[in-house]
């Protein structure tokens, strides 16, 4: 304990900061994995009756893990800059303060990255009419039976099955979607 004693006040500032925002920074990557976090802890958020959170909450700059990280990194490096400069007392609290905005900055910018990798994964059925896709598996004559197609829309690769009001579709075949059942899209021949 001789080397906390042994620190000037503004050392220990910085490194009561940096300890605490790094144990809630711990805490906070410790819940994340357990997915305890992934449902947007900040303090931020907009929380209806029901608890669940509006989507944009976390996106905003301020928010409990870019705090956390402001703290955690300014912290640190103010507490270093402090030990190496100890009659300084300007330098370390600038160095602070710029490498925590770097932090926040990163955390936020992070987190808003994240957030637009995010999609649905439902499939919305009025935006495959008119599409074009491949035959994977024949389609049989007269909704007889179902084949395959293929397709990238919506921003990802699927596999629908597939029935024709025409004759049988052979394999490699380009089709035109013309209407979507329940679990089935209708196609027809592509005109060439």
């Amino acid at each position: 304990m001789n080397w906390f004693t042994s620190m000037t006040a503004l050392e220990q500032v910085f490194f009561w900061i940096a300890v605490v925002a790094s144990v809630l920074l711990v805490v906070q990557i410790i819940l994340l994995i357990v997915s305890f976090g992934g449902g947007d802890l900040d303090a931020d958020g907009d929380f209806d009756m029901n608890g669940d959170t509006d989507t944009d909450s976390g996106l905003g700059v301020f928010t409990l893990k870019s705090l956390t990280a402001f703290f955690a990194l300014g912290g640190w490096c103010g507490f270093a800059t402090a030990s190496f400069l100890p009659e300084n007392i300007w330098l370390p609290i600038l160095v602070s303060v710029l490498t925590g905005t770097v932090a926040l900055l990163g955390v936020a910018f992070a987190l808003r990255g994240i957030a637009k990798l995010q999609c649905s994964g439902n499939l919305e059925p009025e935006k495959l009419t008119g599409k074009t896709a491949t035959v994977y598996v024949s389609i049989p004559t007269a909704r007889s039976g179902r084949g395959k197609i293929t397709l990238t829309a919506q921003g990802k690769y699927m596999e629908l099955d597939a029935v024709t009001d025409g004759e049988r579709i052979s394999v490699d075949e380009e089709v035109e979607i013309v209407g979507y059942s329940d679990d089935f899209a209708v196609v027809k021949r592509k005109e060439k």
